[in-house]
C-alpha cells in the first residue's frame, strides 16, 4: 500500500532524513517512534506531501505522491502533533471547511460529517468555538478532521496527547476499527500506546531507520531466567553436558537466600521449548529446587532506549542482533 525509497531530506548542513526505506502494507497499524530530533515528523511530513524530499521516492497504491500530490493527498488523512485548527471557528464550520478541502460534495459531504461527529463523540461541542474546547476536545476535533473521507492512510502524530484514560480507551479503539479500512502510521512518545495497538514497529535514530520489525520479534530473546538452589559453581557444573547453553550469568548473590536467579544465554537457533524441558530436568535430578524457569522478554522502553543511545543505525542494529 505505501512504498518509501531512500527517502532522504536535508535542511542546510544537517541532514534530518538520510535515505530510510520501508514499505506497509493495507491495515497495518505500525508505530513510528525516535527521540526529539530522530526525523520522525520530517518523515510524516514527507509522507503528508506537505514537504518534499531532497531525494527518494514515496508511493501509495503504486502512484507516485510527486506526480499526482493533490489525488494522493485526497486519499489520506493527517493529524499533525500541532492542531491544524483554527481557534475563532466554531466545530461544525471547521469540520464543512475541511470537507471542502478533501473535495467532499453534497450528500457525501454531509454523511462524512456525520460520521466522523459520531466517531469522535464530538456533537455536543458542534456550535462551541475551538477556541473554547479543552485540549481533549481539540484532538478529537483534529482527529474527525483526519478521518473525513475514509482515507487510505492515516498519519497520527501523537493522536492521544490531552485524553483522559476513558478518551485514550475509546481513542484506542477508534484506531483499531480505523485499521480496518485504512493503513496507520501513529507516531507517539507513549510506548503503551505502540504496545496497545501496534504489530510493527520503525525506530528512527539520527535520521537514520535503525529497527524495521515486528513487536513479537523484537521482544523474542535468547536468554532464560532461571531460579533454583544451587550456587553459581553447582549450577555450572549441572548444565555443562547441554551443548545449546552459552553461557551463565548470576543476577542475585549467594548470600541473598535460597532461591539463586541466573540468565541463561542459548543457541538462538535451537527450539526453546525442548532446551527448558532438558534445563528443568537436569536441575531436579541433580536433586535441586526448581524455582522458576522462563524466557526474558524486552520490553519495548527497553529496546528504544537502545536504540536511542547508539550513535548510529549500525552500530543499534548489531547491538539488537546480538541481542537477541
Amino acid at each position: 500500500m505505501l512504498k518509501v525509497s531512500n527517502l532522504t531530506r536535508n535542511y542546510g548542513d544537517l541532514t534530518a532524513v538520510d535515505q530510510v526505506s520501508f514499505e506497509i502494507g493495507r491495515s497495518e497499524i505500525v508505530g513510528l517512534l525516535g527521540h526529539n530530533g530522530a526525523g520522525k515528523t520530517t518523515i510524516m511530513k514527507m509522507l503528508s506531501g506537505y514537504l518534499e524530499p531532497d531525494a527518494g521516492v514515496v508511493e501509495i497504491d503504486g502512484i507516485d505522491l510527486a506526480d499526482d500530490p493533490k489525488f494522493i493527498q485526497h486519499t489520506l488523512g493527517y493529524l499533525p502533533e500541532n492542531l491544524p485548527v483554527y481557534q475563532e471557528m466554531i466545530v461544525a464550520d471547521y469540520l464543512d471547511y475541511a470537507a471542502d478541502l478533501k473535495g467532499l460534495k453534497s450528500d457525501i459531504k454531509h454523511s462524512e460529517i456525520k460520521r466522523v461527529i459520531k466517531a469522535t463523540e464530538i456533537g455536543p461541542k458542534l456550535l462551541a468555538p475551538i477556541a473554547t474546547l479543552s485540549r481533549g476536545y481539540k484532538q478529537r476535533v483534529g482527529i474527525a478532521q483526519a478521518i473525513l473521507g475514509k482515507p487510505k492512510l492515516l498519519i497520527l502524530d501523537e493522536p492521544t496527547n490531552g485524553l483522559d484514560p476513558t478518551q485514550t480507551d475509546h481513542m484506542r479503539q477508534l484506531i483499531k476499527d480505523l485499521a480496518r479500512q485504512a493503513t496507520i502510521i501513529l507516531s507517539t512518545h507513549i510506548m503503551q500506546e505502540v504496545d496497545a495497538l501496534c504489530d510493527r514497529v520503525l525506530i528512527l535514530n539520527s535520521g537514520h531507520l535503525a529497527v524495521d520489525a515486528r513487536l513479537d520479534e523484537l521482544r523474542r530473546s535468547n536468554h532464560m531466567l532461571l531460579s533454583t538452589s544451587l550456587g553459581l559453581e553447582a549450577i555450572r557444573q549441572t548444565l555443562k553436558g547441554i551443548d545449546e547453553l552459552q553461557a551463565i550469568e548470576a543476577l542475585t548473590p549467594a548470600h541473598d537466600g535460597p532461591a539463586l536467579t541466573y540468565r541463561l544465554q542459548v543457541d538462538e537457533a535451537c527450539d526453546f521449548n525442548a532446551v527448558n524441558a532438558v534445563i528443568a530436568r537436569t536441575v531436579i535430578e541433580a536433586g535441586a529446587e526448581l524455582y522458576r524457569l522462563q524466557p526474558e522478554h524486552r520490553d519495548l522502553e527497553t529496546l528504544f532506549r537502545e536504540v536511542s543511545e547508539a550513535p548510529n543505525a549500525i552500530e543499534t542494529k548489531e547491538k539488537l542482533n546480538d541481542a537477541a
